[in-house]
């Protein structure tokens, strides 16, 4: 571990309480008018707190745990509707952006139960050697969720194991991150698509910097594997831990920033294609 679970409590509580006062002071300074900037950082504030702010296993079923998670993706749908919805709208209407950022959004959902380990296909020890479908309540993203596992030994035709875990906590957070990364990856094809048939090539370093933290939010916990065999346990399983240790508030610090990270950029992104002084746009209709 890279430090006692000790410091777990007064660094989830500082950096939750450190959060919502830097959103209350920069929303009221920088948009005021923009309250909802407001209340999404004060929530994510509470999120990383929350694990700390009830005592003992009170914070695996309380109801403000629910609704911290339940509210996180209308709050951030509200968000992206009021200062982004009528360009996504019009986005949406071209085909080819459609299905790559549809594409963009499965790819990553499955990329993301894969590396958390709720969706497998390799063996392990201990696999049930007949198919097993059960319900268990399981604690994923603050609070317990019923979480529905199948286990099948082995799958027809291929003759390999498969293992699925599916609950609505994890629904709620891996849907909320690939439709936000899939909505980044529309606007970039979309933009692309401008700029080639208006024979430009401005704004590609615009779309490469999108991709670019798309890439670095969503790659966090495999870049921890990938340095513990490359650099050898005893050098980067501290940082191995901080992704894989569910009571960590780094762990929650990562979940938090990637939801804020993607949300900014769309927002960015759709606000840059607005400014009248711009070449190109990315909502003409074909």
């Amino acid at each position: 571990m890279p430090f006692p679970r000790a410091w777990y409590q007064p660094l989830a509580l500082l950096s939750g309480l450190g959060i919502m006062v830097a959103s209350f002071v920069v929303g009221w300074l920088r948009w005021p008018s923009r309250p909802r900037y407001t209340f999404l950082g004060i929530l994510m504030g509470l999120w990383i707190s929350y694990p700390y702010l009830l005592p003992g296993l009170a914070s695996d079923t309380h109801p403000l745990g629910y609704a911290i998670v339940l509210g996180t993706p209308i709050l951030v749908g509200y968000v992206v509707w009021k200062d982004a919805g009528s360009v996504i709208r019009a986005v949406m209407r071209d085909p080819v952006a459609r299905r790559f950022g549809i594409g963009v959004g499965v790819v990553l959902a499955l990329f993301f139960v894969s590396i958390t380990g709720y969706l497998s296909l390799f063996p392990e020890e201990g696999f049930p050697e007949e198919v097993t479908v059960v319900v268990l309540p399981a604690i994923y993203q603050l609070v317990s969720w019923p979480t529905l596992e199948i286990a099948i030994p082995h799958l027809p035709f291929i003759h390999i194991p498969f293992f699925l875990a599916v609950s609505p906590g994890q629904v709620i957070v891996v849907g909320m991150l690939s439709a936000l990364i899939g909505l980044n990856a529309a606007l970039i094809a979309r933009h692309w698509r401008v700029e080639e048939r208006a024979g430009m090539t401005e704004g590609t370093a615009g779309s490469a910097a999108i991709v670019g933290t798309c890439t670095c939010g969503c790659c966090g916990p495999l870049v921890a594997k990938i340095a513990v065999l490359a650099a050898g346990p005893s050098i980067a399983a501290p940082l191995y831990w901080v992704f894989v240790d569910s009571a960590s508030p780094l762990s929650a610090v990562f979940i938090v920033g990637s939801f804020v990270l993607f949300t900014g950029s769309l927002i960015y992104s759709v606000q840059a294609a607005r400014q009248p002084d711009q070449s190109a746009a990315i909502i003409p209709a074909d």
